[in-house]
């Protein structure tokens, strides 16, 4: 062996041998694993014996509910004027809103972006323009947004027989013809973008409720995405597994499980423009939508008391909710009074607290919808990892794989000009490679060496043992039920449509009675909710 090969041997030798020790560090460290509201939802599911409540507190208005439903009926409450509401957070403030922090870095645990509204979302830029973040003209076909919350460049890539590229929808070395067919996919979302029913209303935008009702759609609703691209003669297996992620991604759901017309909404729905940024940009900040949810929670002034509502029941002319807390296992109750109360749980979770809830008719038997399972792991960096040839790193960073849907950068929004010392990996699963139920018996039982290579899969793809190398620590969030399926026939669910009509002194908020869950729709409901409590 020549001195020349001999380095490269022992250069290739020590490479391998600090990727196995860098594994090797890692694997000990210990991940913070986060099963929320499991501990809660045991206490719902077996009906254990709680003590007797050791206080009773009176309202006007319980909002049940920290998520994005519960914080616009507060919003809203305040803004039209009323005064006495109390928020009770449930099993985490903010829910599928929240997120955490290493020391000064924040990370999302839950969702991460908002689209820009589109003008039919009206709600969305009332909100946004009460708390600042659209700065004027919060009804023009394109506001001004403040640019510190608009997505900046580069914001998205996709990792392509080893080699980055820019966007998500695969093009180096796709061949001709399938890039015709992606062409053609996108030319069709254009048109149904603006398609109208017999009823002069568009047949996709937020909220879902402001759809054209034209019955000639309704097709869509009883086969799948796949079917729909079958039938239209969509072949490329590019396009497919570029639509697949996006209903991974948005659903957590396959697209040959997903109501077509979910599907295509997800496309055919979101066009809001700005007049300080391109057409499609998104808002984002470091910790997701947790500042966001924050600022809905200061702008509403609610006051609001840690507690998941067990119970809720009409009493008199108003409604009683049991309450409790759970502190090292041990519970306490406290009782809630109020003329109204606002169900801002999912409805999976109310179909177990409201007493009596086929009254209003929704039969948990056959109108519960299927719930996709969830898991977000935050990966603290002490260095960026060394980037493939390609696009850099990106705000949105995807493998061309599953079951992984990527990761996104903490600190991208803050990189200007040097990248600081730390950043945070916020890397997503959805677990759409199996059942719901298989994937929530998985989770349950998985060990966190488990947790933590299957949430790494993509990152390990994208940078090997040197991403290993950078980790200084690691943060899982589990939601088991994160978030409902539009399958097909999510639309003509009699059960869901029964509670978005309930009005009396129990109402109903959450996205779920939209049949998935977005910001857009959470707001809506929780506004309505609000409206009807103030009556």
């Amino acid at each position: 062996m020549d001195r020349r090969s001999f380095l490269s041997y022992a250069g290739a030798a020590g490479a391998a041998a600090s990727g196995a020790f860098a594994f090797r560090r890692w694997q000990e460290i210990p991940p913070v694993v986060h099963y929320l509201g499991r501990a809660e939802g045991h206490y719902l599911r077996d009906r254990r014996q709680l003590p007797a409540p050791s206080e009773v507190i009176e309202t006007d208005v319980a909002i049940l509910g920290s998520g994005i439903a519960g914080l616009a009926a507060a919003w809203r409450l305040k803004r039209d004027g009323h005064r006495g509401a109390l928020m009770i957070d449930g099993p985490q403030p903010f829910g599928n809103a929240a997120g955490g922090h290493f020391g000064d870095l924040a990370f999302p645990t839950g969702a991460h972006y908002l689209p820009l509204p589109s003008p039919e979302s009206v709600h969305v830029r009332e909100l946004l323009f009460d708390l600042g973040i659209i700065e004027r003209d919060p009804f023009a076909e394109k506001p001004y947004y403040d640019e510190r919350f608009i997505l900046h460049a580069p914001e998205e890539r996709l990792l392509l027989n080893g080699r980055w590229q820019d966007g998500f929808i695969p093009a180096t070395g796709v061949g001709a013809a399938e890039l015709a067919e992606h062409r053609r996919f996108f030319a069709e979302v254009e048109r149904l973008r603006h398609l109208r029913g017999s009823d002069g209303r568009r047949v996709f935008v937020f909220p879902t409720i402001a759809s054209s009702s034209d019955g000639s759609f309704d097709g869509l609703d009883r086969i799948t995405l796949k079917d729909w691209l079958d039938q239209n003669g969509y072949r490329s297996p590019t396009l497919h597994w570029y639509l697949n992620y996006c209903c991974r991604d948005d659903y957590g759901t396959r697209y040959d499980k997903v109501s077509a017309w979910a599907g295509l909404h997800y496309y055919c729905s979101r066009w809001g423009q700005a007049a300080n940024a391109g057409n499609g940009a998104w808002l984002t900040w470091p910790g997701g939508l947790a500042p966001l949810a924050e600022k809905m929670a200061q702008a509403s002034g609610i006051a609001r008391r840690a507690g998941t509502a067990v119970s809720v029941k009409r009493s008199g002319a108003g409604v009683e909710a049991l309450c409790f807390t759970l502190d090292g296992g041990v519970a306490r109750t406290y009782l809630v009074k109020a003329r109204k109360a606002i169900c801002a749980m999912p409805v999976f979770v109310a179909a177990r607290v409201v007493e009596s809830i086929k009254d209003y008719g929704f039969d948990p038997a056959r109108h519960t919808p299927a719930y996709a399972p969830w898991m977000v792991a935050n990966f603290l960096m002490k260095n960026f990892p060394r980037e493939r040839p390609g696009m850099p790193l990106c705000w949105d960073n995807v493998a061309y794989q599953e079951p992984g849907l990527g990761y996104v950068v903490s600190t991208h929004q803050d990189i200007r000009v040097t990248p600081p010392p730390k950043t945070v990996f916020s890397a997503y699963v959805a677990l759409s490679d199996r059942t719901p139920e298989a994937a929530r018996k998985w989770l349950q039982g998985a060990s966190a060496e488990e947790l933590v290579a299957l949430a790494s899969v993509d990152l390990k793809t994208a940078y090997g043992w040197r991403f290993a190398a950078n980790v200084e620590r690691v943060d899982i969030t589990l939601r088991a039920h994160a978030m409902a399926a539009p399958l097909p026939g999510f639309r003509s669910n009699a059960g869901t449509k029964a509670l978005r009509e309930a009005d009396g002194p129990i109402l109903f908020a959450h996205a779920d009675l939209s049949g998935f869950s977005v910001f857009e729709e959470a707001a809506w409901w929780g506004v309505v909710a609000a409206r009807r409590a103030m009556a």
